[in-house]
């Protein structure tokens, strides 16, 4: 018995192996996965020439599926769907009739809708396949055989891209200029050592087929196609639309690659909404055959630069377009290729596929000259074939036996005429066939001419086969002929091989102030006491009449300005930041600040604060322990917050306040104060704090910085305003009890 864990081992190993060589990596030669090279054998063996019909997409899955992969049909069809999207492929293979998807996301049409044919590009993927250009292989049922790899006419490896992912590794290659590529191979042909910087010029970058802007740096790009690994920049192509009268709009005409247009406008709506594009006041879909999405300012005197750079930063307009070029060198092979060595394995394959073309050739060149030698032989003997077909009764073996004289055996003209030598002149089972089946027409003396110049060209053209066989330099000056006429068809000059992604030097927009995004007005903030938040607009005074919800009522009355950040202090010590430009207006009853932040239900609101840069806060929690925290380290990103105060079990987060002065008065809920110097207590980032004032029985009640000289002021139960100068019987060291409150203190114990 195998032990389980080898068993395990073995199989597994053996399913990796299959998915990488069989499903997921290309090979580096055609460029092509099974599935592709599948697809395009079997339209090929259903005549679907780029000049002929079309035919089901149905039927084209079924066949491929039923003779050469043996897989899901929807799978086999994805496939070929994609083969036909021009904004995804660079060059498409196929010719797709009807829906084929679209640049919005939408999936293909079903299989029984759409039909399809090859395209050019493709049959020139596949010519060669009838003159022994490569090896052939039983399919899954050995009942039919298929090519393992394609003769590939052009790299289409680099020219189309691939991605994929197999078991423990990944590809992903984007589309590039075929006029490029074959720039390159020439250069390489030319000087097999041509330096790399020499090469990456020929191949600048990318070329996708939505377009769009590379603002990867060029020695980055380089040392992704010098090491195999990287990824590009890739921004969408814009430009300024003027409307008149100092109005203008930013219309975006390419989109970059693989990104879904209706997702990317989704998301833009969706910073709009959410106030986080303050600038950005509307988006439309103008699009028809072209990309064409309009987004509006929100002023004119925005800086449309300053817009673009705000939304490469929150949507989908820039992204990283990945590259890592691991594939199968030599079928069989993985391994990450630099762009030189997939060139070189492309250049190889050519070759060796020259050569098996070659040699298929001029065994059908000897086939056929051995013909026409019998056939002249019979011209220069006609009577007696004549005389052999009339009356003998076996007249093949009898044309067989015969000797033939004088001979045309291997002579290039009539010059060349001479009699046979001994144990020559006797005509081969293939010569004497096809003499017999000549017919009578073909006895005249223009056939005969015909065929002693076909001869003579054949002859002509063995030899010159044979010299290509022969001399390496013949063949490699043969392929990069080959390559400029596929250049010619397919390339730069070709309808569609302009280059359509541009290059450009990003600019430095994205850390831009908020200041310069929105306009600066005056708000009045107002948060309820269950949390519902709103801005007004301007400064109210905090004793105006406003209006809650049934139940509710006003905790916090703030004056703010729109450019503002607002902090919000949780009661597990949690601190939220808030955009004031995002807060909803005051004409309603505000929205839940719980929507805004990842509030829980159960943590409730202790401070709102507007964030003031450079300053500090003095947090404390009921347990009477606490620190000093610059506000620079409290202000989060995100909508979880950031965790700053950590109180103590069973204890809350109960004090937020600004630091102004050089001492701190700590009441307690004892009504015990307690006074001492600021410089006592710690700045932190974050933590539990130390002790503020000692507690017999409960806790930390309020706490407030001042400044001591000018002591502390409050207003009694009867509302005069009470001002207590000479603290130093409250003032001693930090964490000690303190004394009771100054007569006249608030009976809630808190300052003002």
């Amino acid at each position: 018995m195998e032990p389980l864990r080898r068993a395990l081992g073995s199989r597994y190993l053996q399913y990796a192996l299959s998915t990488i060589m069989h499903r997921a990596l290309p090979d580096a030669r055609d460029g092509l996965k099974p599935v592709h090279r599948r697809i395009l054998y079997a339209m090929r063996e259903l005549r679907l020439a780029a000049n002929g019909p079309f035919r089901k997409c149905a039927k084209i899955s079924g066949d491929v599926m039923g003779n050469y992969h043996p897989h899901g049909d929807q799978a086999i069809y994805d496939a070929l769907a994609r083969l036909a999207q021009p904004f995804a492929m660079r060059y498409p293979l196929v010719d797709g009739q009807g829906n084929f998807g679209n640049v919005d996301g939408d999936n293909p049409a079903a299989a029984r809708y759409t039909e399809a044919r090859m395209t050019a590009m493709a049959e020139a993927l596949l010519d060669g396949l009838d003159e022994d250009a490569v090896d052939f292989r039983p399919n899954y049922d050995g009942t039919l055989e298929e090519p393992e790899v394609l003769p590939a006419a052009f790299p289409n490896l680099l020219a189309n891209g691939s991605s994929g992912i197999a078991v423990g590794m990944a590809t992903s290659i984007p589309p590039h200029n075929l006029g490029e590529l074959i720039a390159a191979c020439r250069a390489l042909i030319d000087d097999p050592d041509t330096p790399d910087d020499a090469l990456y010029a020929l191949v600048p970058g990318p070329d996708l087929p939505t377009g769009g802007v590379i603002v990867e740096p060029p020695e980055s790009i380089r040392e992704a196609y010098r090491t195999g690994r990287g990824a590009f920049r890739l921004r969408a192509a814009w430009e300024v639309e003027d409307l008149g009268r100092g109005t203008w709009q930013i219309v975006v005409t390419e989109i970059p690659y693989q990104v879904a247009k209706s997702k990317l406008i989704e998301r833009i709506a969706e910073l709009i909404q959410t106030r986080k594009t303050p600038i950005l006041a509307d988006i439309r879909d103008e699009s028809a055959e072209d990309i064409r999405i309009v987004l509006e300012p929100r002023s004119r005197n925005v800086d449309p630069a300053v817009l673009m750079g705000l939304l490469y930063r929150n949507c989908d307009l820039e992204v990283r377009v990945p590259l890592n070029m691991n594939v199968l060198i030599d079928g069989r092979t993985p391994r990450v290729c630099s762009l030189r060595e997939v060139l070189r394995a492309f250049l190889d394959h050519r070759r060796d596929g020259l050569l098996r073309r070659s040699r298929h050739r001029l065994g059908r060149i000897d086939a056929r000259l051995e013909v026409l030698e019998g056939f002249l032989v019979a011209f220069l003997n006609l009577d007696r074939v004549l005389d052999i077909i009339r009356y003998d009764d076996a007249p093949k073996p009898a044309l067989m036996r015969e000797v033939w004289a004088p001979g045309y055996v291997r002579a290039t003209s009539e010059a060349d005429y001479a009699p046979p030598a001994e144990g020559e002149g006797a005509l081969s089972e293939p010569q004497a066939e096809a003499i017999l089946n000549m017919r009578l027409r073909a006895l005249r003396r223009l056939e005969e001419i015909a065929l002693r110049r076909e001869y003579d060209a054949l002859r002509a053209e063995r030899a010159g086969l044979e010299e290509l066989c022969a001399s390496e330099a013949l063949q490699w000056r043969r392929i990069a002929q080959e390559l400029s006429e596929v250049d010619a068809r397919f390339g730069i000059r070709a309808p569609g091989g302009a280059r359509r992604t541009r290059f450009a030097t990003a600019e430095a927009v994205e850390d831009v102030p908020l200041e310069a995004m929105i306009d600066r007005e005056p708000i009045t903030v107002v948060c309820s006491t269950m949390g519902w938040i709103r801005a007004m607009k301007g400064h109210i005074a905090a004793d105006s009449p406003l209006k809650f919800r049934d139940g509710d009522s006003g905790r916090f009355v703030l004056h703010a300005e729109t450019t503002d950040k607002l902090i919000v202090l949780a009661s597990d010590g949690r601190v939220y930041t808030l955009q004031a430009s995002n807060l909803p207006g005051g004409r309603g009853m505000g929205e839940p600040l719980r929507l805004m932040v990842d509030l829980p239900n159960e943590v409730e609101i202790v401070a709102l604060r507007v964030h003031r840069p450079g300053g500090k806060l003095l947090l404390a929690s009921s347990a009477g322990d606490g620190f000093v925290v610059p506000e620079a380290d409290i202000v989060a990103q995100t909508r979880a917050g950031k965790q700053v105060l950590n109180p103590a079990r069973g204890a809350v987060a109960r004090i937020c306040r600004p630091i102004e002065g050089d001492h701190v008065a700590a009441v307690g809920e004892n009504r015990k104060m307690l006074v001492f110097a600021l410089s006592e207590l710690p700045e932190m980032a974050r933590g539990k704090g130390v002790r503020l004032q000692k507690y017999k029985d409960g806790g930390l009640s309020d706490a407030i910085t001042f400044t001591l000289a000018d002591g502390l002021r409050w207003k009694d139960p009867a509302g005069r305003t009470r001002h207590e100068a000479d603290l130093t019987e409250w003032t001693g060291a930090r964490a000690g009890a303190g004394r009771m409150a100054p007569r006249g203190f608030p009976r809630d114990n808190r300052f003002p």
